[in-house]
C-alpha cells in the first residue's frame, strides 16, 4: 500500500475516454513489471477525469520492492493510461 501521486492521460493523449471511480483496478507498471492494484481516492473526491492530477492511495495485490520516487505507468489493456509517482510507502 503507498500514496502516489498520479496524473491521468487525456483522450487526446491517448488515455481514457472516460473518469474512473474509488475502486478502480488497473495494472501498475514498474520498472519491468506489471501489478494489479486497487485505487482509493481521497475523500471528497468521486471520481477521476482524464486529463486531471491527484493523489490516492494503491493497494498493489503482489508485494514489489520500491521506493518513494519511484515512477509507474497506469495501464489498461496494455494501454497507458496514466503516470505516477510514488510519494509516500
Amino acid at each position: 500500500k503507498f500514496e502516489a501521486e498520479v496524473y491521468v492521460l487525456s483522450k487526446d493523449e491517448g488515455g481514457r475516454h472516460t473518469p474512473f471511480f474509488n475502486g478502480y483496478r488497473p495494472q501498475f507498471y514498474f520498472r519491468t513489471t506489471d501489478v494489479t492494484g486497487t485505487c482509493d481516492l481521497p475523500e471528497g473526491i468521486e471520481m477521476v477525469m482524464p486529463g486531471d492530477n491527484v493523489k490516492l492511495q494503491v493497494n498493489l495485490h503482489a508485494p514489489i520492492a520500491m521506493d518513494e520516487g519511484l515512477r509507474f505507468a497506469i495501464r489498461e489493456g496494455g494501454r497507458t493510461v496514466g503516470a505516477g509517482v510514488v510519494a509516500k510507502i
